[in-house]
């Protein structure tokens, strides 16, 4: 486990200690029950842009193809 030093604004500080003095939960374990959520936020923003990229690469050809099936005529 590594040690960490870190500044948190008064008011975030203040609130924190008012929810944790309800729930009971030390204060390291929250702050890492926090990062450990905000992590996973991240990385599934992350990988939306990601795949919103990759979906705008393949846009054009993905269209060319349907237009290519659209203009099959099928014999019956």
């Amino acid at each position: 486990m590594k040690t960490v030093s870190l500044k948190i604004d008064d008011l975030i500080f203040e609130e924190t200690e008012k929810i944790l003095s309800k729930n009971k939960k030390p204060r390291n374990r929250y702050i890492n029950d926090a990062l450990e959520y905000y992590n996973r936020v991240q990385k599934r923003m992350l990988l939306e842009k990601s795949l919103k990229s990759e979906s705008e690469k393949v846009k054009d050809d993905s269209m060319n193809v349907l237009k290519e099936f659209e203009d099959i005529e099928y014999v019956s």
